[in-house]
């Protein structure tokens, strides 16, 4: 039997205060022919979804407008108690984008995008895969912030201690985030390159970027060890 078959469903949390939401995803959830995903719990209220069978969830689905109130502020929390946040909601204006992954979400995910993302974004969060959905590119095509990828502090802070050999289990302990942000951020930097034309792919090319853009000096960098030279390091 593939693997695909033996593994676990992705156990989905949701907190949006419109049931007409939770409608539309169980459809979507249906249609999937490997029954990837299921809701365990659902809600308004953060904090009670998560005193509840939600705590326990693999993914975190988030409106950021409950009840009127913007709640970007609980993204970063959230994200940093290790949570894999998907926010999903209407909002597809790029500097709200471009803030919630600041703050550490794994996806941005517009409502009118559901019916063909929301499946493949949920096991792509549970299994700590890039995904990045229309919205998302759209947005980091249009960000205009500088000629040069312009990197949160949070990221910068966890491209250094990776440069400086810590492995990603270690730049999350260092950072006091779990390793699924860590990598995020990470990963987030490579992207930004992309987007402005200069893949990284490999770490040694992830590093002569920042470098030539002033972002890291070599001295910051100490012993670098590159991949070629210890194959223990994380790439």
């Amino acid at each position: 039997m593939p693997a695909q078959h033996l593994a676990r469903r992705v156990d989905v949390a949701l907190i949006d205060d419109h049931p007409v939401v939770l409608e539309g995803i169980q459809s979507w959830i249906s249609r999937d022919p490997l029954q990837r995903v299921r809701v365990v719990a659902c809600g308004s209220d953060p904090d009670a979804v998560l005193a509840g069978p939600g705590g326990d969830a693999d993914v975190l689905v988030l409106d950021l407008n409950l009840g009127g109130v913007l709640i970007l502020d609980r993204v970063a929390d959230l994200s940093a108690a290790g949570r894999r946040v998907v926010v999903f909601t209407h909002d597809t204006d790029e500097h709200t984008i471009l803030a919630v992954l600041d703050r550490g979400a794994y996806a941005y995910l517009a409502k009118h995008e559901g019916a063909a993302h929301f499946v493949e974004t949920m096991a792509a969060a549970a299994a700590d895969r890039p995904y990045v959905t229309p919205s998302v590119a759209g947005a980091m095509w249009a960000d205009t912030r500088g000629s040069r990828p312009q990197l949160s502090e949070r990221e910068l802070d966890a491209l250094l201690l990776w440069f400086q050999g810590m492995s990603k289990a270690s730049v999350a302990l260092r950072m006091g985030i779990s390793v699924h942000t860590a990598t995020q951020y990470i990963d987030r930097v490579r992207i930004k390159y992309a987007k402005a034309g200069r893949p990284s792919p490999t770490k040694a090319a992830l590093l002569a970027r920042a470098i030539e853009d002033g972002l890291i000096t070599a001295s910051e960098v100490g012993e670098y060890r590159s991949r070629a030279a210890d194959p223990s390091v994380d790439p």
